[in-house]
């Protein structure tokens, strides 16, 4: 009996595609897969604590990255968006301008994305590669210095002000779609008046979509969550913007709003509310009232990302 031996090809830089509910199905590039590379060391980071770093350790070729990249879109259909992160910060990548090129000229029907802390946004290079991505997602956890050397615990050289500076004249060249992500941690920065000087910075930059979530995955550090409860409490704070509370999915809303066809309209007009906002903060009579509003034309969407947006004029 002869036994055909089929090669298995290990596939080293990217990985997938997984299915995310905040930009679809994605592909994802680690541009640091052997070491964590980063220049902050996240109290809520997933990946092992360490001390930050200003450059990548072992940094991958593009042209390898590119191969795997390429045959997987061969053999596949595309997914929604080829998103560049690392075990770490992408940005530190010194090839990035070249890598997104390419991926731009390959990526057919899909979206290149990547996802940074922000460290260097204030650099004039970084900016003009970034805008070259179709989503940006940029990590804002705090606007106070203090808060945030504790939960981001940055490399000395790294200052927030210099951040916010860098992110307000990012959004004048970026004509793409810009996500900021905050991450809550109990204790540290779930305040409300945390959240209100976040959404005042917010005000200048304008995001496109913000994302709002807390700690979900093992931690690097001992720090807790917050419940989804005070999770949709905090983004009522967000007036005005297209915010997205990435929930935990397990500690359920305490009490659902049960809300008139006036009521809603008012509400959906301060803050554009999602279909998962919908069906956790809104009882089953007021979730059906505002289908039916948007059925009739009288409410209407819009899509950021994945992610789709109920709003009234």
């Amino acid at each position: 009996m002869i036994i055909i031996h089929k090669r298995v090809e290990i596939l080293k830089y990217i990985f997938g595609p997984v299915k995310s509910r905040r930009f679809g199905l994605s592909l994802g590039i680690d541009l640091s897969p052997d070491f964590k590379s980063c220049n902050f060391d996240c109290l809520y980071c997933e990946l092992n604590r360490g001390e930050p770093v200003n450059r990548i350790v072992n940094e991958p070729p593009v042209d390898q990255i590119v191969k795997e990249v390429k045959e997987y879109l061969e053999k596949n259909d595309h997914p929604d968006v080829i998103t560049v992160t690392s075990n770490g910060e992408p940005t530190l990548y010194s090839q990035l301008d070249s890598l997104i090129d390419i991926l731009n000229s390959i990526k057919g029907r899909s979206k290149t994305l990547i996802l940074s802390n922000g460290s260097t946004i204030y650099r004039r290079d970084t900016q003009n590669i970034l805008k070259k991505f179709d989503i940006v997602k940029i990590s804002l956890d705090t606007v106070d210095e203090k808060t945030f050397r504790k939960i981001d615990r940055p490399s000395d050289d790294i200052s927030l002000s210099q951040i916010i500076k860098g992110l307000k004249t990012f959004r004048d060249i970026y004509r793409g779609e810009l996500v900021i992500e905050i991450m809550v941690v109990k204790g540290i920065n779930d305040s409300t008046l945390e959240m209100e000087k976040i959404a005042e910075v917010l005000k200048n930059i304008k995001p496109d979509r913000i994302d709002i979530g807390t700690v979900d995955r093992p931690p690097a550090y001992r720090v807790r969550p917050v419940s989804d409860e005070e999770l949709f409490k905090l983004s009522e704070i967000f007036e005005g913007f297209n915010i997205n509370v990435v929930t935990r999915g397990n500690d359920g809303i305490v009490e659902k709003r049960k809300l008139s066809e006036d009521q809603i309209l008012k509400t959906l007009k301060r803050r554009p509310f999602t279909y998962s906002d919908i069906e956790s903060i809104f009882d089953r009579e007021t979730a059906q009232r505002t289908y039916r509003l948007l059925k009739e034309g009288i409410l209407k969407t819009k899509k950021v990302g994945s992610v789709t947006f109920i709003y009234s004029d």
